[in-house]
């Protein structure tokens, strides 16, 4: 199942950790499991519709003030 170099990797993980080879792979596949959680991944399409929306936000707030917009909430709670 695997490649001579997977497998040369993995016995060199088991001799390391001192364990069997198969206890190597599937602490290395938990290990890159945790690393790399499945959220992080995402497709192209998901990775463009992001990056406009995101882009969308900052035209929004771009030339905002924020403090003034935090008075007025401010102001409206305390009238409330």
């Amino acid at each position: 199942m695997l490649d001579e170099d997977s497998r040369q990797a993995a016995r060199e993980l088991a001799l390391r950790f001192a364990c069997s080879t198969s206890e190597a792979i599937r602490r290395a596949i938990m290990t890159c499991r945790d690393q790399y959680p499945l959220g992080r991944f995402t497709t192209p399409e998901e990775r463009t519709r992001r990056t406009q929306a995101l882009r969308t936000l900052i035209e929004i707030s771009d030339g905002a003030d924020a403090q003034a917009e935090i008075d007025e909430l401010k102001r409206v709670d305390a009238e409330s």
